[in-house]
């Protein structure tokens, strides 16, 4: 996992421990969690479409 051991992940655990506390942990990791998820159902979704002004004039002219 990005090329880092064991030993790596560790330090950046006990790094982010000592930075945060332990008791927002929680809320970062359900932080985290909804935007990974957030992400993944944006990136599923077919994207809307977006009418060009000029499409949009035509519309209204037909309309009036």
């Amino acid at each position: 996992m990005f090329g880092l051991g064991t030993t790596e992940l560790i330090i950046i655990l006990v790094i982010v421990l000592i930075v945060f506390g332990a008791g927002k942990l929680p809320e970062i990791g359900s932080g985290i969690g909804k935007g990974i998820r957030n992400f993944k159902k944006a990136t599923k979704e077919e994207p809307e479409k977006i009418d060009s002004p000029k499409e949009e004039m035509e519309d209204s002219d037909d309309t009036a």
